[in-house]
């Protein structure tokens, strides 16, 4: 079947890796894809458009779609097909837009966590008219204090903040500053958890589910942590502290409640589920859900599937999920991501990247990058590259992984060096 990928970056130079092997493709296009999809794939610049979607994919005979990013989901991308008579047969892994509400809103999310008894920080939310309820309620709670946007912010609209009187600004900012534009119309502050992060995944189509390899990424651009948030600087998995104890708490705790919950709020999910969880003393509370695959991580998950991953959607879009077999590699798969120099802030882009033909044994994701009419491969974006590889254990991951990084050159090029070192 012709199946079309929307989206750009690592994750979907990823996911169309995989999606490429499978024995049921026919022709796959990606919207708008880069650099790396366009090596097996046919890259589309079809817009952002619903309309020009539904346009592309009868012209293309496309039988599924699967989608990347949040913002399509978030606007409703699934229900648009679904009220479509001629996309109603396409296969759209995509959450309706109320089930993307779980990451589309975090008033929402943390609202539907309470109502299903799922594991959470403490919580209230804020609008400017009860910005003086928002105030009291931060002199309630011990600092750091949270302060989330409500709506999508590109994943800068999260404030951790030590002193009151700073968080009270920065709530003001939000609520009648437009910090963050419409996103941060309502504010959601919720008690500050002190442990260590990971991320789960499940697949599922409403009604049963499977659990992808688990991840751990991390966020800040300086090494130990430090600097500026980014969108994601590498990605290990499996990781250690994730034992089957932890699993199954997450699992009997959080996923099984989240699925009973959609099912019983009559809410059509067929699709990923992101699980950012906090790991506070070896019991699992969730920080977030987001609706679709994490990246960096998707980097690191996806390699580690080593069933056809075109089945699973098939078996989605049937809601026969729990009768497809989920074969997982148990070799460790460590990510580095290259950027430019600059990011997050501001960077170059149209540097020359070279080095390719000389990295052996890895996967080479493009996050943003283009070609000139030289047929050079040139940096487009903050984050270029993701480099990923597998080894029996961590250590020969990440070796063998900082060693490609080091073979591949562009001007300004910068990573992180100490991606997974906590984990050993």
């Amino acid at each position: 079947m012709n199946i079309l990928l929307i989206g750009q970056g690592g994750r979907e130079n990823a996911i169309a890796e995989k999606i490429v092997r499978s024995k049921r493709t026919g022709r796959l296009f990606v919207s708008p894809g880069n650099c790396g999809t366009a090596e097996f794939a046919n890259n589309a610049a079809i817009g952002d458009s619903f309309e020009a979607i539904r346009d592309f994919v009868i012209a293309n005979k496309v039988k599924m779609v699967v989608v990347g990013p949040e913002q399509p989901l978030v606007d409703g991308i699934a229900d648009f097909f679904a009220d479509d008579r001629a996309l109603k047969d396409v296969i759209v892994i995509a959450p309706s837009q109320k089930g993307a509400m779980l990451e589309g809103s975090k008033d929402f999310a943390k609202a539907f966590m309470e109502r299903n008894h799922i594991p959470t920080a403490r919580y209230q939310s804020f609008t400017k008219a009860t910005f003086d309820d928002g105030a009291a309620f931060l002199q309630t709670m011990t600092p750091p204090f949270v302060l989330k946007a409500d709506g999508l912010a590109s994943g800068k609209g999260v404030l951790i903040i030590n002193d009151l009187e700073e968080a009270k600004a920065e709530l003001k900012s939000m609520l009648f500053d437009g910090k963050f534009g419409s996103a941060g119309g309502k504010v959601v502050i919720e008690e500050f958890l002190q442990g260590i992060e990971c991320s789960m995944f499940v697949l599922t189509d409403g009604k049963s589910y499977k659990i992808l390899p688990e991840a751990k990424d991390y966020k800040r651009i300086g090494e130990q942590d430090t600097g500026l948030n980014t969108g994601g600087m590498g990605s290990v998995s499996p990781v250690k502290f994730v034992t089957k104890e932890f699993r199954d708490k997450v699992e009997q705790r959080i996923i099984k409640p989240t699925i009973e919950g959609l099912r019983n709020e009559q809410i059509d999910y067929r699709g990923f589920i992101f699980i950012g969880l906090m790991n506070v003393g070896g019991e699992p509370y969730v920080i977030e859900y987001n609706v679709r695959m994490g990246d960096p991580e998707t980097e690191v998950v996806f390699p580690r599937i080593k069933s056809d991953i075109v089945e699973a959607f098939e078996a989605v879009s049937k809601q026969k999920l729990d009768k497809y077999e989920l074969e997982i590699d148990s070799r460790y798969a460590v990510c580095v991501m290259m950027v430019s120099k600059g990011y997050p802030q501001a960077y170059e882009k149209g540097k020359v990247i070279t080095g390719f033909e000389n990295t052996e044994d890895c996967l080479l994701f493009h996050a943003g990058t283009m070609e000139n009419e030289d047929g050079d491969v040139l940096t487009n974006g903050g984050r270029v590259l993701a480099v990923t590889c597998f080894g029996n254990n961590q250590y020969d991951a990440m070796d063998k992984c900082y060693r490609n990084v080091g073979r591949i050159k562009f001007e300004g090029a910068y990573y992180r060096r100490d991606i997974g070192k906590d984990l050993l």
